[in-house]
């Protein structure tokens, strides 16, 4: 599996048995590809709250070199179009590489604000809000809950308020 974790809130350890040891905190993500063999752990060692979204998607093909990797994204002014986090497509050079047909995207909305996102050649598209509530194609989503559409040519996403979202394009 490549496995990708984004962090809204709080702080996360991740540990495995090929000593990768890191610490990712709010607005930041990691991945981790499964590969071949490896165990390992996420766990909150802060007594802050931890909230995080874990997307689980299918490899490009079964068993390769598993692999940690984490990476802070820029905090300040981060309201506008998605942040790349994750992808496997080779030209994204900010994004952190993942071997799967997919791409995880971050965003923040201000209240009113809305965007147009083109899923870009891939068939599903996956959106679930950190915090906020968003209009996705005319359909109210709040935190708790996600939506997912599949063959969509555009997504017209609108923020009812303040909103951050996590989305994911994958065939």
């Amino acid at each position: 599996m490549e496995i990708v974790t984004y962090v809204p809130q709080g702080a996360v350890t991740h540990e495995d048995s090929i000593g990768n040891v890191g610490r990712t905190v709010a607005g930041d993500v990691q991945v981790m590809s499964a590969g071949t063999a490896i165990s390992h752990s996420e766990q909150n060692r802060d007594g802050d709250p931890l909230k995080l979204f874990q997307i689980w998607l299918g490899p490009r093909q079964e068993g390769g070199t598993p692999r940690w990797d984490s990476r802070k994204f820029p905090k300040a002014d981060r309201a506008g179009p998605p942040v790349e986090l994750a992808s496997g497509e080779p030209q994204s050079a900010e994004a952190l590489r993942i071997r799967a047909d997919a791409r995880v995207l971050g965003a923040t909305l201000l209240a009113g604000t809305t965007l147009t996102h083109s899923p870009a050649g891939y068939r599903h598209a996956y959106l679930a809000p950190a915090r906020g509530v968003i209009l996705v194609n005319g359909q109210r989503v709040a935190v708790g809950d996600g939506t997912a559409a599949t063959d969509e040519s555009e997504l017209t996403i609108t923020a009812e308020e303040d909103a951050e979202f996590i989305l994911v394009d994958a065939d």
